[in-house]
């Protein structure tokens, strides 16, 4: 897919796999990292809920072939997936592609009969929200283990 970002055209590559994918891994590794430095105090809570294992439908993109970002869905219910492991490499941010990834992810939610999107993003990640919020996710009431939690912020998308 040639995609255009901030006008420097890229040439990205979208790759539909599933958790055993070692691009993935390495990708979810330094989202990792980087979320222990910005959770604080509160990452044991939030880690407890990120594994990877399990997750059939994930996405990996890549520039000039080296994986630079990754997102996944989970089924939740019968009608909706929930958005997993979203991220981008800090020297390809700025660019859309986290654009790239949810709408990569949104579009295979929708083969597989999904009607809504749900996810959790944190209060220590105000990026991620305003990049949730620009791509017409609602906030909604937190949900299932993220009820109480005031670092937390739930949203939804219908499709």
């Amino acid at each position: 897919m040639q995609s255009r970002t901030n006008s420097i055209a890229m040439n990205i590559q979208t790759k539909r796999t599933n958790f055993t994918d070692k691009d993935f891994i390495n990708l979810v590794k330094e989202l990792d990292a980087f979320l222990t430095i910005r959770n604080g105090e509160s990452d044991e809570f939030f880690s407890q809920f990120n594994s990877i294992e399990n997750l059939a439908h994930v996405i990996v993109i890549y520039s000039e072939k080296i994986p630079i970002g990754c997102g996944a869905i989970k089924k939740y219910n019968s009608e909706t997936v929930e958005i997993k492991r979203m991220y981008v490499q800090e020297k390809h941010q700025g660019k859309n592609l986290g654009v790239v990834i949810l709408n990569a992810l949104e579009i295979w939610a929708k083969e597989l009969g999904n009607t809504r999107c749900i996810l959790e993003t944190g209060t220590m990640l105000p990026e991620a929200i305003r990049f949730y919020e620009k791509n017409n996710y609602q906030r909604i009431p937190n949900y299932d283990q993220y009820i109480g939690v005031a670092e937390s912020v739930c949203f939804k998308k219908r499709l």
